[in-house]
């Protein structure tokens, strides 16, 4: 029986949550959300440019968040997964950039997408180097402590990885996550993004950009999208008669997520949902369901 832990609140601040709400998750590729929140705040105090080229590099802070930048990914290394699967140790950052760049960029920067941890390791490691401050402590300053979520952290550790609730809890490295990986409950997941909707973390002028999106087709199989895009650390598009929706799916050994805001709704929603499996459509069919029956 699939395990559901789903949590909505509406445009009005209505809240309701159904399973384990205290239990602390992965928050896999959600995480690419608080990485792009991150760098459109350090933008607003002029620390980062978007449209600089980074660290002497041929691609821009925009492109390595927009996933244009023509890096490839590692989750196409069949020896990546064969290494994570045996339970080994992550790769060091020279070794995963050797093997993963070994046949070249993709396409020239700005030419193309392609979906890419890789690029979003690269936009970690720049805010940081331009802020001084370590991705935990921008995401306290920026995220956590402003909107008061106290169960968000990253995990960096097998010993932290095993606190949470997951099967793979005690067995996986979640350095494996290169652009690194918080964890929280399913609650502080969909205040995050209410608040991030809501005009609490960034300006509307921000909140604008993050949202300019690169339209990338139609339905996918098994899951809920009839429009696909890809926004500043947002999946944006639409999920059937849910409407427009734009956030996140998450996923990674023995469990999944899927965190979004839907404005089209007759009043609008934001929710997150994590269960069990190894497919994102199960957890973004449930909260697709779960929000169109919240009211």
């Amino acid at each position: 029986m699939q395990n559901f832990h789903s949590y909505c609140i509406s445009a009005s601040g209505e809240e309701r949550g159904e399973g384990d709400l205290s239990a602390r998750f992965p928050y896999w590729s959600f995480t690419k959300t608080v990485i792009a929140i991150c760098a459109l705040k350090l933008c607003e105090s002029r620390v980062v440019d978007l449209d600089s080229c980074t660290d002497g590099g041929a691609y821009t802070l925009r492109q390595l968040l927009n996933h244009t930048a023509g890096l490839p990914d590692y989750g196409a290394l069949k020896t990546y997964h064969e290494a994570v699967d045996a339970g080994e140790n992550p790769w060091s950052r020279e070794k995963l950039l050797s093997v993963a760049l070994a046949k070249g960029m993709l396409f020239a920067p700005g030419a193309g997408w392609s979906y890419s941890n890789i690029g979003y390791m690269l936009a970690r490691e720049h805010i940081e180097a331009a802020s001084g401050l370590s991705f935990a402590q921008l995401v306290a300053d920026i995220v956590t402590t402003p909107l008061g979520l106290a169960s968000i952290a990253p995990v960096t550790t097998r010993e932290e990885f095993a606190q949470l609730h997951c099967e793979a809890a005690g067995k996986y490295h979640p350095g494996w996550v290169y652009h690194g990986c918080l964890a929280g409950n399913v609650q502080d997941a969909a205040r995050l993004l209410h608040g991030l909707f809501n005009g609490k973390l960034l300006s509307a002028a921000s909140l604008a950009e993050m949202q300019a999106t690169i339209p990338l087709g139609g339905a996918l199989e098994g899951r809920p999208w009839t429009e696909c895009g890809y926004a500043l650390g947002l999946m944006s598009g639409a999920m059937g008669n849910a409407g427009r929706s734009a956030g996140h799916s998450g996923g990674g050994p023995s469990c999944v997520n899927a965190v979004y805001h839907f404005p089209d709704l007759p009043e609008p929603v934001t929710g997150a949902c994590f269960t069990d499996g190894h497919h994102e459509g199960v957890a973004e069919n449930e909260l697709g369901r779960w929000v169109q029956n919240f009211g």
